[in-house]
């Protein structure tokens, strides 16, 4: 079969549903690379950041609910308790593991949210996510695994342009 006796050759005229696909893929190919990273960045730090606010009292910034407490940090009275009962890493003592994690899921997710360190943010919580999925809840890979590919895009494109490490680049 050659190009003039093909059922579809190149100078054949698409069909309408063929046209209506390609314009929807055009499209979709026009989707700022920037706005997918913010988006990335925003909704995986609201990921570990809540989490985070579970493990310590004190403070407490939620902007979606419009909750603002800007008092003094603490571990929160169960945190550690969550450790020894539900987590229960093996390789790490509970009263470490808290305060630890309390911490990463505080900086990291701050740090992705204005763009600053975002690959080593990400590959932090990256190994966070590993943890949590090897050790702690294994059933969770659906979950985990949406996180480590919204983590594993910001660890190979970066933070796009709407991000302190873009600005600091253009500076150099």
């Amino acid at each position: 079969m050659n190009a003039a006796t093909s059922p579809v050759s190149a100078t054949a005229p698409s069909s309408a549903p063929v046209r209506l696909v390609d314009g929807a893929i055009d499209l979709m190919s026009r989707i700022p690379e920037s706005l997918i990273a913010f988006i990335a960045r925003f909704s995986i730090a609201a990921v570990f950041w809540k989490s985070g606010q579970t493990k310590v009292q004190g403070f407490a910034i939620d902007l979606v609910n419009g909750e603002f407490d800007l008092g003094w940090p603490r571990l929160s009275d169960s945190a550690v308790a969550l450790f020894q009962d539900e987590y229960k890493l093996p390789l790490i003592a509970p009263e470490l593991a808290a305060p630890l994690a309390a911490m990463a899921e505080h900086v990291f997710p701050f740090l992705l949210l204005i763009g600053l360190a975002t690959r080593f943010s990400a590959l932090a919580l990256l190994g966070m996510t590993f943890v949590i999925q090897v050790f702690v809840y294994p059933d969770a890979y659906p979950t985990h695994g949406t996180w480590a590919a919204l983590l594993l895009y910001l660890m190979a494109r970066g933070p796009g342009a709407l991000s302190i490490d873009h600005w600091l680049a253009r500076r150099r």
